[in-house]
């Protein structure tokens, strides 16, 4: 498995944000990673990618332990974070060599160009980031993501702000990047879940209330959509 996480628990004080949680994911599909705000998503991404500690428990990407081996969980691991922090005094271009100079990436120009085609980026390639709408800074950032071409891809929130046109785009790039890679992706948006994931995972309070394929989850709770059986497995105390 390419992510493994067991018995997980990240604790604030005497606030459980992760309560002993435990799931895989695995290559060739998307992982829909569910709850409503505050249930322990935006925390369990950041421990699967080293940016904070985990009081207990253990997490493993690709293979390497995120305690005991951080640096190489970060070299498999393209992350999109919710609040997408860029360098908005750069220019897109030089945003992107920017990683790849960190990546160490070969060939870099042809990488850059295939990643600015992918995410749609061609015509504000030589603007600033500061001068770049929500969703095409939003599109900036998973270009940084996916450009080192790793392993596993996090993506939180990665349709935020795009307009129909471009969340149509994405969703498809992010099925195709599903079918080689690692793909947990966590959106508050139910049909995006049906048009891209295979597998859903829904938190609630810092516990996994359902975890399995999209369609026997479906089958389970026959007649009602995915936002129904989101609501009652989130609102149950």
């Amino acid at each position: 498995m390419s992510i493994s996480v067991s018995n997980l628990y990240k604790d604030y004080g005497q606030q459980k944000a992760v309560n002993g949680i435990s799931f895989e994911a695995s290559a060739g599909k998307v992982l829909g990673f569910l709850g409503p705000n505050g249930a322990g998503k935006s925390t369990t991404m950041k421990i699967l990618t080293c940016f904070i500690p985990q009081t207990s428990g253990s997490a493993r990407v690709c293979g390497f332990d995120v305690t005991e081996a951080p640096m190489e969980v970060r070299k498999n691991i393209g992350y999109l974070p919710e609040n997408n922090p860029l360098y908005l005094e750069m220019y897109v271009r030089e945003a992107l060599e920017f990683i790849c100079n960190i990546h160490q990436i070969p060939e870099k120009k042809a990488r850059i160009k295939e990643v600015i085609a992918l995410t749609g980026l061609g015509e504000e390639q030589y603007k600033k980031i500061s001068a770049l709408s929500k969703g095409y800074r939003q599109r900036v950032g998973l270009a940084q993501a996916i450009l080192p071409d790793p392993q596993v891809l996090i993506l939180d929130e990665p349709t935020s702000g795009l307009d129909p046109n471009q969340v149509l785009g994405i969703r498809s790039l992010i099925r195709d990047l599903g079918k080689t890679k690692t793909v947990i992706l966590s959106t508050h948006i139910m049909q995006e879940v049906e048009a891209v994931c295979d597998q859903v995972i829904i938190i609630n309070k810092g516990k996994i209330v359902a975890n399995g394929e999209l369609n026997e989850l479906k089958m389970e709770y026959p007649g009602r959509s995915l936002e129904e059986i989101f609501i009652e497995l989130t609102s149950a105390n």
